[in-house]
């Protein structure tokens, strides 16, 4: 029976990357998101892969056979429209699913991003939604399916200890998930619990920036890490494989931000 990973959060960016990455390991792929059509084009993207799609009777889900995986049967890939901040809708969710083996949650809200004084209390509360809420309430209700030796991942962001201005909100929400992994680690153990950190990847996330802004702040940034770039959705879709596969790794948060630490000091 191959191994079956749950991606909260996957139908773009960092997500869907992962998707990809876990399906051509030969896992099964549960993908989610909140937007229906969405979650559609990630399907069908996904399921070119194998080249065939088998849709099942639920709207906003479907399955396709993938790569063989270590039991050699094919993978299978499927998903549902789940809001990860509907705690009983993510509840019955995973209730529903069976046996998972790995939880991938990529889950994103509000930016809150911008100088403190201009931060509204209301982009706090969505930033804080979008992130620690999301993220706890999915680990939540995965345990109750969880295989005992699984694994539960968050993505978080290196904006936590970072330390640049304007980013005060977007540190917080992000920090707060990265201070989850070590606790939860002991607490919940055997199940690993790890996070990942990007530094900035080029994501639909971005979005919010208009494009002059973006491509300057992209280029800064490249131009100040020793890696010389921006990150890609794949980079941290290889980080994830890494945290997913290997046993004996738990309560990291591992920071991959192509050096951009190194240069600033932090």
């Amino acid at each position: 029976m191959n191994e079956r990973v749950v991606i909260v959060g996957s139908t773009s960016g960092i997500g869907l990357a992962t998707a990809r990455r876990q399906l051509g390991e030969g896992r099964d792929v549960v993908v989610t998101g909140r937007n229906p059509e969405r979650l559609r084009a990630a399907l069908d993207e996904l399921a070119a892969l194998s080249g065939t799609l088998s849709t099942s009777g639920a709207p906003g889900t479907s399955g396709a056979p993938a790569t063989p995986g270590a039991s050699g049967t094919p993978g299978e890939v499927s998903g549902a429209v789940v809001d990860a901040q509907d705690e009983a809708a993510t509840q019955e969710f995973f209730a529903g699913l069976g046996r998972v083996d790995h939880v991938v949650v990529a889950a994103t809200g509000s930016t809150a991003a911008g100088p403190f004084r201009s931060v509204t209390t209301d982009a706090l509360r969505q930033a804080t939604e979008g992130k620690l809420i999301a993220h706890s309430l999915t680990a939540r209700a995965a345990l109750d399916v969880l295989s005992p030796t699984g694994s539960i991942t968050f993505v978080t962001a290196a904006s936590a200890g970072a330390a640049m201005p304007g980013t005060a909100g977007l540190a917080a929400a992000n920090a707060s998930v990265a201070a989850m992994v070590p606790v939860l680690a002991v607490e919940l153990a055997p199940v690993r619990f790890n996070a990942v950190s990007p530094g900035i990847v080029d994501t639909p996330w971005w979005d919010w920036m208009d494009a002059d802004a973006k491509a300057e702040t992209f280029a800064a940034y490249a131009k100040s890490t020793p890696a010389g770039r921006c990150g890609h959705p794949e980079d941290i879709a290889d980080a994830l494989s890494f945290l997913l596969g290997n046993s004996f790794t738990t309560g990291v948060v591992l920071t991959v931000d192509g050096g951009a630490r190194l240069a600033s000091g932090a």
